[in-house]
C-alpha cells in the first residue's frame, strides 16, 4: 500500500483523498435564516448521526478563508436550522443551492422548492424533500486551520421535531427504497441506493 503523510501533502490533496475514500455521503440540505429574514439553502456531505438520546446530528460547514458561510453565521446567530434529506427527486434543486451567491442572497428562486412552516423553530422548512429535521443548535466548534481563521465550523443539532413522508413511514421505521437516498462522492458524482443485503450482527 502506498503510504502518505498527510502534513506534507496540500489541502487539496487531502481533500481529494478524504471524499474519494469517505463514500458514500449521506448529504444534507439545509435552511437557515438571517435575522433579516433572508432564507439561505446549502447542501452538505459532511452529515452524520451524533447520537439517539436526545437525537442529534452533525453538520461540518467549510469555511472560505477562514470566512464564516451563510448557513453557519445564521446558525450560530438564531440557534436553529432544519435538515433535508436529498433523494433523487430533488437532486437537481439541491445541486442548484451549491451555487456561490452574494452574502445576504436566497438560493430559494433559482429552485423550484416552496416553502412550508416549521412546527418549533422559525426557519422555514422545504416542502418538496420527503424527510426533514426541525433542529436547535446544541453547539458549534470551529476546527482546523489555525486560531484566527478556523477551516470550518462543526455544527451539532438538536432534533426537536421529525417531519417523515407517511408512506415511507412504516411501523415504526424508514422504508429506505421508498426515501430514494441520494449520495455523494467525488467530483460531481453521485449515487444512489443501489442493492440492500442483510449481515446478522455477531451474538
Amino acid at each position: 500500500m502506498i503510504a502518505i503523510d498527510p502534513e506534507k501533502i496540500s489541502t487539496k490533496e487531502n481533500y481529494k483523498f478524504l471524499i474519494g475514500s469517505i463514500i458514500p455521503r449521506p448529504i444534507a440540505l439545509v435552511t437557515t435564516q438571517s435575522h433579516d429574514g433572508i432564507l439561505n439553502i446549502g447542501p452538505f456531505s459532511y452529515f452524520n448521526i451524533v447520537a439517539a438520546d436526545p437525537p442529534m446530528v452533525s453538520v461540518s460547514v467549510q469555511r472560505k478563508n477562514g470566512i464564516c458561510k451563510d448557513t453557519a453565521r445564521n446558525a450560530m446567530e438564531t440557534k436553529e436550522f432544519v435538515i433535508h434529506i436529498i433523494d433523487e427527486e430533488i437532486v437537481s434543486d439541491a445541486n442548484e443551492t451549491a451555487a456561490e451567491l452574494p452574502a445576504g442572497e436566497s438560493e430559494l428562486p433559482r429552485t423550484h422548492f416552496s416553502l412550508a412552516e416549521s412546527d418549533v423553530v422559525k426557519v422555514p422548512s422545504l416542502k418538496e424533500p420527503k424527510i426533514r429535521f426541525e433542529c436547535v443548535l446544541e453547539q458549534a466548534v470551529p476546527l482546523g486551520g489555525h486560531e484566527e481563521a478556523p477551516a470550518c465550523d462543526l455544527l451539532i443539532g438538536k432534533i426537536v421535531r421529525y417531519h417523515i413522508a407517511d408512506d415511507l413511514y412504516q411501523d415504526g421505521k424508514i422504508h429506505a427504497e421508498k426515501l430514494k437516498p441520494v449520495s455523494r462522492l467525488a467530483g460531481n458524482f453521485y449515487s444512489k441506493l443501489g442493492e440492500i443485503f442483510e449481515i446478522a450482527r455477531p451474538e
